[in-house]
């Protein structure tokens, strides 16, 4: 990427972090160009799409999540590892405006073949296939059923992130066997 290019990206996912931290997802993309300095055109040439503005902004955040599960991967009990790891999701949702209306943007129960929700299906579907054989999961969850509750509870309880854990706690009662 040539020099001013580079600090045309930088300066349109500087005002996008700052934009949706104040609006949300839904953050006006022409508000976001002007704050960054540049036109439209630019940042539909850099992001062609709000989902890929609104991953690059989630982008390390979400490496951060899933490396949470990747720690968790050996743990000696599957069933808690994978709860563990979608409470954290929930309440990191919660407490990131933003965060959860951009994961359900692209469908409820499906997650996209890239971007955030690509990383967090993986990070996740490991987790999930260990309490799957463990017996600590129902027979037919998936991981997109997943994050499909844990993103509906982040938005429904975002900047309330110990209303996040208690109902993520509850609903996860239910995908036991």
């Amino acid at each position: 990427m040539r020099a001013d290019a580079r600090r045309n990206y930088e300066q349109i996912l500087a005002a996008a972090e700052a934009e949706i931290a104040r609006s949300g997802a839904g953050a006006s993309l022409e508000e976001i160009a002007r704050r960054a300095g540049v036109g439209s055109a630019t940042l539909h040439r850099h992001f062609p799409s709000r989902q890929a503005l609104l991953d690059a902004v989630f982008h390390d955040r979400i490496e951060g999540i899933c490396a949470r599960a990747t720690g968790l991967v050996d743990a000696d009990d599957p069933g808690v590892a994978l709860a563990d790891w979608l409470r954290a999701l929930a309440v990191y949702g919660a407490t990131t405006r933003g965060l959860a209306a951009s994961m359900l943007a692209g469908g409820l129960a499906v997650p996209s073949s890239s971007g955030c929700e690509a990383m967090l299906a993986d990070a996740g579907a490991t987790l999930l296939e260990r309490a799957r054989a463990a017996g600590a999961v129902r027979p037919g969850v998936t991981i997109g059923d997943l994050l499909t509750l844990v993103n509906a509870v982040s938005l429904a309880t975002e900047n309330h992130p110990d209303t996040a854990e208690r109902l993520t706690t509850l609903a996860l009662t239910g995908i036991r066997p």
